[in-house]
């Protein structure tokens, strides 16, 4: 059974080992940062460092190769200015959905206003439409349009965020917030993540539906 603190022990020795004061924060992100995690989950994983080199990151790329479970591991690389620069309206997302473990992201989340919130729903139901109509006349694949309800869940987090003014990390969580039309995505979503199917046409409909739905009316919010 794979344990996730003894793995993040060993990443975080071995990144303050090379890294040291360099570290502005550390994170995690995803399933695992959400306490949702299957043994085929990803280990997401944050690092800001002061400055990122191109010498940097072949560095880590060398120091996550001599970890269990390498093949498993993504997340997030940056210098601290670049993030600090970064667009506000995706830096909704990625600051409510990381748990810290090395500094924090105060910093940045004080920065983000309702506006930029606004934005990352639009947005993101801007880029789930264009994704999904692209599929549907194009690629076909059942795989890509997974990953749009993926998306999707994001897209409900920020709406939830808007409405009550508190961000649910947990996506099984969203559903008492949600209204009808939202919460068949969440179903959906959540069906799909657990390895089940459906008609990629009739799923393929609703997500093009309502995005749409919510290209429109992100402002209203």
């Amino acid at each position: 059974m794979f344990d996730i603190e003894q793995w993040l022990a060993l990443y975080t020795a071995i990144m303050k080992k090379q890294f040291g004061e360099r570290i502005w924060f550390m994170g995690l992100q995803g399933s695992f940062g959400r306490g949702e995690a299957n043994e085929a989950s990803d280990i997401d994983v944050v690092l800001i460092l002061d400055s990122v080199s191109y010498s940097d990151l072949v560095t880590y790329s060398k120091l996550l190769d001599s970890l269990p479970h390498r093949t498993r591991v993504c997340g997030f690389v940056s210098g601290k200015n670049e993030i600090k620069l970064w667009d506000k309206s995706d830096l909704f997302q990625f600051c409510h959905d990381t748990t810290a473990i090395i500094g924090s992201l105060d910093e940045l989340t004080r920065t983000i206003s309702e506006d930029d919130i606004r934005a990352a729903i639009r947005l993101g139901a801007c880029n789930i439409y264009h994704a999904c109509v692209h599929n549907v006349v194009h690629a076909k694949s059942l795989e890509d349009l997974k990953a749009l309800y993926k998306s999707a869940i994001f897209v409900l987090q920020a709406i939830v965020y808007l409405k009550n003014g508190f961000f649910v990390k947990k996506q099984a969580d969203l559903a008492s917030y949600l209204e009808p039309e939202d919460n068949k995505i969440l179903h959906t979503s959540l069906i799909l993540k657990n390895g089940s199917d459906g008609s990629f046409s009739l799923m393929a409909e609703m997500l093009i539906n309502w995005s749409s739905k919510w290209i429109a009316k992100a402002k209203e919010l």
